[in-house]
């Protein structure tokens, strides 16, 4: 004690504490101008909250000390994501990640949030210092952007199912009848011209019938995602010589927007696999998981980096389909060890 009081009364040493008292206010300072901060025990038990706490809260201090952060818990996030958060911080490490809360009078607004554990010395948390940036305009324009680009992909498919039926009904329609006049001249003793003509009618006829089916395949509508996905596979195991093991297990017919998610993904997933997995197989698996569909697009090709040139696009594509119809969609990926490409859906999105 007497060599602490001797440190404290030499001028240099109390200098130093002063400016390292002043910088630690000065931190502290610039960090409630900026931020949302709130102190909590290793029990959760919030101890400290600065002004931007309780003015984005709408809670007063007194109404928040003592209190645990359930106190502003919106209801948005699950058990697993809560139970995530505190295993994280609970062991040590730190967790970032977006939260939404709610305000004393019903409102809602997310935040940006680093929970930053302090351990004593045997590596237990006994505090935490939770930093909060709102980001409820962000989140409400992403909201708005994710809105927009599902009501284009809707729109795009509904100009491909125009499309295909004015191409299988219309210009199909119409090279059919020329090819029946033509086979009928022919068989009244036409030339060698006639016959060439015929040849051509009809493998332009075939090529309307691929592009059409490429377009938007008329089963998909008729009788579903499953009859559009097999005849789409005996297809593609004939362009890309790659032999497809098809496991389904779908027992009804889920929407039409679901079915169209579907198709798409495990089309698009299918295309990646037959120009750049250098494969001889791969494997689409549907399943009925009660609440929710899952379909599986899994190859052991080569794999790819996510920044990979010429995979963004396609990738993207399937994730906006995914959140179009509130569903998830994993990539598992590795260089030399193949692709998973797995999308689940709720049975009820619309």
């Amino acid at each position: 004690m007497e060599q602490l009081n001797g440190h404290i009364a030499d001028p240099a040493f109390r200098a130093l504490l002063n400016r390292s008292l002043k910088q630690l206010a000065d931190v502290k300072f610039a960090l409630d101008e900026a931020s949302i901060v709130a102190v909590t025990d290793h029990k959760g038990i919030i101890q400290y909250v600065n002004d931007k706490f309780c003015e984005i809260s709408e809670f007063s201090r007194n109404e928040l000390l003592g209190q645990d952060h359930r106190i502003v818990n919106s209801g948005y996030h699950g058990k697993t994501f809560m139970r995530d958060l505190w295993g994280t911080i609970s062991s040590g490490r730190v967790w970032r990640g977006e939260i939404k809360n709610r305000t004393k009078h019903g409102g809602e607004y997310w935040v940006d949030t680093t929970i930053v554990p302090f351990v004593d010395g045997e590596g237990l948390p006994y505090q935490y210092l939770a930093i909060r940036h709102e980001v409820t305009q962000l989140k409400n324009t992403e909201a708005q952007l994710q809105s927009m680009m599902a009501q284009m992909m809707q729109i795009q498919e509904e100009e491909r199912r125009r499309f295909s039926r004015d191409l299988h009904d219309g210009i199909g329609q119409s090279l059919f009848s020329l090819k029946i006049t033509l086979d009928r001249m022919i068989s009244e003793g036409g030339d060698k011209g006639l016959e060439m003509l015929g040849r051509e009618v009809s493998q332009l006829m075939a090529e309307v019938r691929g592009l059409a089916w490429e377009l938007r395949p008329s089963v998909l509508d008729d009788l579903g995602v499953v009859p559009a996905l097999r005849t789409y596979i005996d297809n593609y195991e004939r362009h890309y010589g790659i032999r497809i093991r098809f496991d389904c297990d779908l027992r009804t017919r889920p929407n039409l927007l679901v079915e169209t998610t579907i198709y798409r993904v495990v089309q698009e997933a299918l295309t990646n696999v037959g120009k750049y997995a250098g494969v001889s197989e791969a494997v689409v698996t549907l399943r009925d998981l009660g609440a929710h569909l899952e379909a599986v697009v899994e190859d052991r090709g080569i794999g790819f980096s996510r920044g990979e040139s010429g995979r963004g696009v396609g990738l993207f594509s399937m994730e906006e389909r995914a959140r179009a119809v509130s569903g998830e969609l994993r990539v598992q990926t590795e260089p030399g060890k193949g692709t998973v490409i797995s999308l689940k859906v709720p049975v009820t999105a619309k």
